[in-house]
């Protein structure tokens, strides 16, 4: 078989590449654009980082001005929307196809992510049952879901396969969770007219995948100029809109696999047999069709769904949520310390995240197991569910965006931010070194087996 010609390109980008495709380098990104955040907002450039992010941008047409919102809302309105766009696409094919389409095994990892929810909620409204603060009892529900489970890949084979997998259907039905959550709780005064379009452009999207609309441009611009705009200008969070937008995408294949096949040989056999001019670099015309064709059956086998999620995670990874990072997680710790006390948020945010969710976690998912509801996946147990629960205190990107929707106080946001970078650099690092001792422990007791 004759080798693929490679370039000195190729082996230039080889390591990015693969670097790329890591499943751990997500929360590496993230964790990046949370150090360099907190860098510039602690360094003497960071009145030009604040302003920077306040700077208003907007559209001129005929010396008007539309739709004119700060950076930093365009970042947390606009982009984020992108990966909200993401979440709705994973949600979809994992309740499709996936480890939420099967009642019995989607049980647990449900009942442990409602635990996750509900217990970090009850502990923040103990110590904010009133005023402004209690606005942020959703802040302490989200796990984030990048960060939580590249600290699990960090541990590569010292855990079970089991507990990932456990761990990213946790984390999906806990985004699912803060998506409602967001949609119910966190929106402004609601304008019906904006609303009534969003929907009607939504349901526009839903007739054109009945219909068999598989052109995913089709949908990137009734998404963005009809039901995106639409939800921005209603009050309610336009992130809503791309998770909305994302359960409209067709996750159906115009082809089957044989089918796909039997046409694949007829295009390759026509390919090899079609005539080329004699040492001609140039494809013939009859060439470049059946290639065409190639290429036209291999979109018709590939759900849109499939195909933008893979094509558009490595952009969410290592562009929007690491300047999302970038734009929310700048704290200036030169403050005084007194602005963290001067209500109950910091106490709230931290013991719930890291309090709440290992009680709520564990808590809950033991006490399915006890009444014989549902059981352990293989290779999982207690102690190293109580390690997974520590992962789950890590919030960053969910909880940060929940924070800056819940309070209008600079302060309470604040002692907000504060709080989910104590709860999640102490769950993170806990989870990992507790994970890592049970791997170790295991590996030792293999090697004496």
């Amino acid at each position: 078989m004759e080798k693929k010609k490679t370039y000195p390109i190729d082996n230039l980008m080889a390591p990015i590449i693969k670097i790329v495709h890591q499943e751990k380098s997500a929360g590496i990104m993230l964790g990046i654009g949370v150090i360099l955040a907190l860098i510039l907002a602690n360094s003497p450039w960071s009145e030009y980082y604040f302003k920077i992010l306040e700077y208003p941008f907007g559209f001129h047409f005929n010396g008007n001005v539309y739709f004119e919102y700060t950076i930093h809302d365009w970042i947390n309105n606009g982009l984020m929307s992108i990966f909200f766009f993401i979440v709705g696409l994973e949600l979809k094919r994992e309740m499709i196809d996936g480890e939420l389409a099967h009642p019995r095994k989607a049980i647990l990892p449900i009942f442990a992510a409602i635990g996750g929810m509900v217990i970090p909620l009850c502990i923040y409204l103990i110590f904010n049952h009133s005023g402004e603060m209690m606005n942020g009892w959703g802040i302490p529900m989200a796990t984030d879901i990048a960060f939580a489970i590249g600290v699990l890949y960090f541990l590569g084979d010292r855990v079970p396969a089991s507990l990932k997998v456990f761990l990213t259907a946790l984390a999906i039905i806990d985004d699912m969770g803060a998506v409602a959550v967001i949609a119910f709780f966190y929106t402004s005064d609601l304008s019906l007219m904006y609303l009534g379009i969003g929907f009607g452009v939504l349901g526009l999207i839903l007739l054109l995948n009945k219909m068999g609309t598989r052109n995913v441009l089709v949908y990137a611009v009734l998404g963005i100029f009809g039901v995106w705009i639409a939800f921005l200008e209603s009050g309610v969070s336009p992130t809503i809109a791309a998770v909305l937008v994302a359960f409209a995408i067709p996750i159906d294949m115009r082809l089957n696999e044989q089918e796909y096949v039997n046409r694949l040989r007829i295009s390759i056999d026509k390919l090899i047999n079609s005539e080329n001019k004699e040492d001609s670099k140039i494809l013939s015309d009859e060439k470049l069709d059946y290639i065409e064709q190639i290429k036209r059956d291999t979109s018709y086998l590939t759900p849109p769904l499939q195909l933008l999620e893979k094509n558009m995670a490595v952009f969410v990874a290592f562009f929007v949520v690491p300047i999302f990072a970038l734009a929310n997680a700048g704290v200036d710790l030169r403050m005084d310390t007194s602005v963290l006390f001067s209500s109950n948020v910091l106490e709230g945010v931290t013991l719930g995240l890291l309090v709440g969710k290992v009680v709520g976690i564990t808590g809950f998912t033991m006490l399915l197991i006890k009444l014989k509801i549902a059981h352990f996946p293989v290779g999982m147990n207690f102690k190293n569910l109580v390690g997974l629960s520590l992962l789950g205190a890590i919030g960053f990107t969910m909880s940060l965006f929940i924070t800056m929707l819940a309070f209008a106080e600079e302060e309470h946001i604040i002692q907000a931010k504060v709080g989910i970078f104590v709860a999640s650099i102490i769950g993170g690092v806990a989870g990992y070194l507790w994970l890592n001792h049970l791997g170790k422990k295991e590996e030792r007791r293999r090697k004496k087996d």
